[in-house]
């Protein structure tokens, strides 16, 4: 780790103070934290209820439904060789289930409007041995809401989602997980059963400081909903492939699908800006965009903790069953970082080569009357948005044949095409039926509806 990488002292006692708080106000038995920054981990932090005894980031807690996660790059992967199309109904690819017209992109998105849990009894504290078969899993009545109407997190959805990587893969979720996802990025303390050394289980009575040891339980078909043990050193690792992609497991595009929402939030949801991607879920706390996953099993809670934007991701795993609120504790440790040593940019560079043809579009535009400006950039997109105020902003890509696609925001998939006079000159531009001109309604230049004859004028004439 080069000097540039180390976090300064002050941060670093931030850090372990937020900590510190969290497993003592939470009365966990322990608390262990990562943060990562700028593609690795820079600070691990740990609290213990046992003198001498701090874990260290080798060591695994259970992590819940952070595995759903997991389960979803799977998915992507599937997707991404064209073995499925997200828009697919499960039926297509895993006939006979109950729950076959949820298309796979409702199951990971939690809209498939499938029940919260199994059938009794409590599946988190039971062998899954008593859910032998998908029919298990849903019951008979899977479905509680209509399709794709409502985001109700599912675990069953994502117990369908593990079934349908097997059935297609032809191999256990676990055995494709770990050739697939694990073994690539290097995870090697990651594992659906636990390995030493590993904390152990424990719920903490709530008016009472004694402690009960929580059963461990193999969650059989349930695993791809929450069954994996990590580390805070894995899961840093995987935080950066979250962030940034790797071509060996998903390209950087995927990953960011991942990261886009992808379900209708609840009204409580959108109080609090939270909604759900694709085994992510997404949060706008303290101004600041985060992705990521929480997780919890009898005897532990986990959370992870993205700040795309500020280059800077947490980790937070604890050995209670309820206590700490780490959700909170993730987006603190992000904002104590990102608050205290922002991220310093990239420097600024010019284009290798700028195109005659491209930097023609460059300027101002207006969209009717309002003022756009239309910008080249260094990675030979172009950036388009309003010259003042708010207003509809995208990204857009060219596809090398002079058309051009928008990336983001409502233009998103949108084509872009400059229009040319018979002369060869440009005259406007068209972004999804939207014509952009060089002045405010500029007579000849192909605006809807036409141009007044008279031109403009004062409101005495």
């Amino acid at each position: 780790m080069t000097s540039q990488e180390k976090l300064l002292p002050g941060t670093r006692r931030a850090l372990l103070h937020r900590i510190a708080v969290a497993q003592s106000e939470g009365r966990a038995p322990s608390v262990v934290a990562a943060v990562v920054r700028g593609g690795r981990a820079v600070w691990h932090g740990s609290r213990s209820s046992v003198d001498g005894h701090a874990p260290d980031e080798d060591v695994q807690y259970r992590i819940g439904s952070i595995t759903k996660t997991f389960t979803a790059v799977l998915v992507l992967r599937l997707r991404d060789e064209g073995a499925l199309d997200l828009g697919d109904p499960l039926e297509k690819h895993l006939p006979g289930t109950g729950a076959g017209e949820a298309t796979i992109a409702d199951l990971l998105a939690h809209t498939a409007g499938l029940a919260a849990e199994s059938p009794a009894p409590w599946w988190e504290r039971t062998p899954g041995s008593l859910r032998p078969e998908l029919g298990d899993v849903l019951g008979s009545r899977p479905f509680l809401h209509p399709v794709g109407r409502r985001h109700h997190y599912s675990n069953p959805g994502y117990t369908l989602l593990g079934a349908l990587v097997e059935e297609l893969r032809g191999a256990p979720w676990e055995e494709v997980l770990r050739s697939e996802v694990l073994e690539p990025l290097g995870l090697e303390r990651t594992s659906a059963q636990p390995r030493a050394p590993h904390a152990g289980g424990w719920a903490v009575h709530p008016w009472a400081d004694a402690l009960l040891p929580e059963p461990l339980e193999d969650l059989g078909r349930m695993a791809p909903a929450g069954q994996l043990w990590s580390t805070t050193g894995d899961l840093a690792r995987f935080a950066v492939f979250l962030a940034g992609g790797d071509d060996r497991v998903l390209s950087a595009e995927s990953v960011r699908e991942m990261r886009t929402p992808a379900a209708p939030a609840e009204s409580a949801d959108v109080a609090d800006g939270v909604s759900y991607g694709l085994g992510l879920q997404i949060q706008h706390r303290d101004g600041r965009l985060l992705v990521g996953h929480s997780g919890s099993l009898p005897g532990f809670l986990a959370n992870l903790t993205i700040g795309v934007e500020d280059d800077v991701a947490a980790v937070v795993l604890a050995n209670c069953t309820s206590g700490p609120l780490l959700g909170a504790v993730g987006a603190d440790l992000v904002r104590i970082v990102a608050e205290a040593e922002p991220r310093i940019p990239e420097p600024w560079r010019p284009l290798r080569q700028a195109d005659p043809a491209v930097m023609e579009l460059a300027g101002q535009w207006y969209w009717g009357t309002h003022p756009f400006g239309l910008r080249v950039t260094a990675d030979g997109l172009l950036a388009l948005g309003p010259l003042t105020g708010g207003g509809r902003r995208t990204r857009l890509r060219s596809n090398g044949d002079g058309s051009w696609i928008g990336l983001e925001g409502y233009w998103a998939g949108e084509l872009l095409r400059p229009v040319r006079r018979p002369d060869g000159s440009l005259s406007h531009l068209d972004l999804g039926s939207f014509v952009f001109t060089r002045q405010p309604y500029e007579e000849g230049a192909g605006v809807p509806g036409g141009v007044d004859a008279g031109g403009w004028r004062g409101l005495s004439e």
